[in-house]
């Protein structure tokens, strides 16, 4: 996911910190509004006001934005300007940029940036805030919040997500009358993420991938069902709480798009223009958001000229989460899963992660906790009491005891790994065989999904090489 930091200082302290101008970063003064401070901390959280000054930027058609015309432009460069009408701020030379004709937008710098320099600030007027959403909407919110609670358990840490959605729910209904339209109307029509994929495509991925693009479905589902329960639900009507290409828009414009924050509060914000930044493995930018509720983007270390603007999306040694939520598989990825879900209870009884089981992409290595976990199952099957003695080296870190257990369990290990690879191998050729035998133009996401599987297909055999040079 992305995150960002909160930083506590103001943001005129910062930029003349870092040598920037501050009258030229500064916000713009006649574009805030007052906003009142959160009744639960020090943190201003702001409601933007309403414009009538947006309309010149707005296509002449009337209506609302078209969410079922997936060719239909994006409007960037209009939603740059209403931006800037409200106080965005760009370091000189950073430019909206577009590779593809216009299907996906980047942020470019033309002059280059200095570390720690904040390239771009979005003026809290315009950013969307879980928190200030909370509080804009009151109990109707409250009555949505608890369906989804009732609906599963699980998904209550994920109700600042909710309110994003249905922020941008209710300001897509205003159609050009919200002050939002621009930005809105600047936005993807199409997301090939989880929870866009046909059931179709679920079937062809492997399992790990499947269920973490199954979970973003079933996310959306219980918001979407939360929504209908809640039939006097006042900010939105009932005709687009039951269109659910619409909600299914939102929902994934909120989700691919937030930055989260953890200080003072825990929030989710959009912030329009910085939400164009796309994804690194070695980021040279970072987001964070001040006290005001202003969001800044921050080089850094000194970023050359030419160079696109570039932040985290999520683990990088992990791929297959960032493709399940964002719904593109990030090419400079120097590791991957090893796709043990069967030994799941062995991974959480080690107190292990998914980030500690990896491949190399590049060579095939195997991390050292993968051959902890296959030995663990072994011993657990076949001697409890030595299962129990390699248990407690792993959590003592007594690496004398685990080499030992390792050695005399060797050719046990070796094979059982060897089947998990040349299983998977074989299931990711067949899912591939599978995805490519669908129309494209009824499952558009086959494209990412084939790829995600030749990436772990092509991993894995040099994965099943070393081990084969192992005996």
């Amino acid at each position: 996911m992305k995150i960002a930091a909160l930083i506590l200082r103001s943001s005129a302290a910062f930029l003349a910190g870092a040598g920037v101008s501050v009258s030229a970063f500064s916000p713009v003064t006649s574009k805030r509004s007052s906003g009142a401070a959160s009744e639960h901390s020090s943190w201003a959280v702001k409601t933007p006001r309403s414009s009538t000054q947006l309309h010149q930027f707005a296509p002449s058609q009337q209506g609302l934005v078209d969410v079922a015309d997936i060719y239909s432009p994006r409007d960037v460069y209009s939603m740059e300007e209403w931006a800037t009408q409200y106080g965005l701020q760009k370091a000189e030379g950073v430019e909206l940029y577009s590779e593809d004709g216009g299907n996906d937008y980047q942020l470019l710098t033309q002059s280059g940036c200095a570390a720690g320099q904040t390239v771009v600030f979005v003026p809290a007027d315009i950013v969307l805030n879980s928190l200030s959403i909370q509080q804009e909407f009151g109990n109707s919110l409250q009555q949505a919040e608890a369906a989804v609670v009732q609906i599963d358990q699980g998904t209550e840490y994920r109700l600042p997500l909710f309110r994003l959605m249905v922020k941008i729910l209710v300001e897509y209904e205003k159609g050009q009358e919200s002050m939002y339209y621009p930005w809105l109307n600047s936005l993807p029509r199409q997301y090939y993420n989880g929870v866009s994929m046909t059931k179709a495509c679920f079937t062809c991925l492997p399992p790990y991938a499947g269920w973490l693009t199954s979970t973003e479905r079933i996310n959306f589902y219980h918001f979407s069902t939360a929504l209908r329960q809640v039939s006097d639900y006042g900010p939105i009507s009932r005709n687009t709480i039951l269109n659910k290409k619409v909600v299914r828009w939102a929902y994934n414009v909120a989700l691919t798009r937030f930055h989260e924050v953890w200080q003072p509060e825990r929030a989710k914000v959009i912030g329009p223009v910085a939400d164009m930044l796309n994804h690194s493995a070695e980021p040279n930018c970072e987001i964070t958001v001040d006290y005001d509720g202003n969001v800044n983007v921050q080089a850094l270390y000194d970023i050359p000229a030419g160079s696109l603007l570039t932040i985290s999306l999520g683990d990088p040694t992990n791929p297959t989460p960032i493709f399940a939520q964002y719904g593109f598989l990030p090419q400079d990825c120097a590791t991957i899963f090893c796709k043990a879900m069967h030994l799941d209870p062995q991974i959480k009884e080690l107190g292990y992660d998914f980030t500690d089981l990896l491949f190399q992409v590049e060579t095939g290595e195997i991390a050292p906790r993968v051959w902890d976990v296959f030995l663990y199952d072994i011993l657990q099957k076949n001697d409890p009491n030595a299962a129990q003695q390699f248990y407690m080296a792993c959590q003592t870190n007594d690496e004398g005891s685990k080499q030992q257990y390792a050695g005399e369990y060797f050719p046990y290990t070796l094979d059982s790994l060897k089947q998990h690879v040349y299983g998977i191998m074989s299931d990711c050729e067949n899912l591939t065989m599978k995805a490519q035998s669908y129309d494209v133009n009824l499952h558009p996401r086959v494209p990412v999904i084939v790829a995600h599987n030749q990436l772990v297909s092509q991993t894995f055999a040099m994965t099943a090489a070393l081990l084969e040079q192992m005996g």
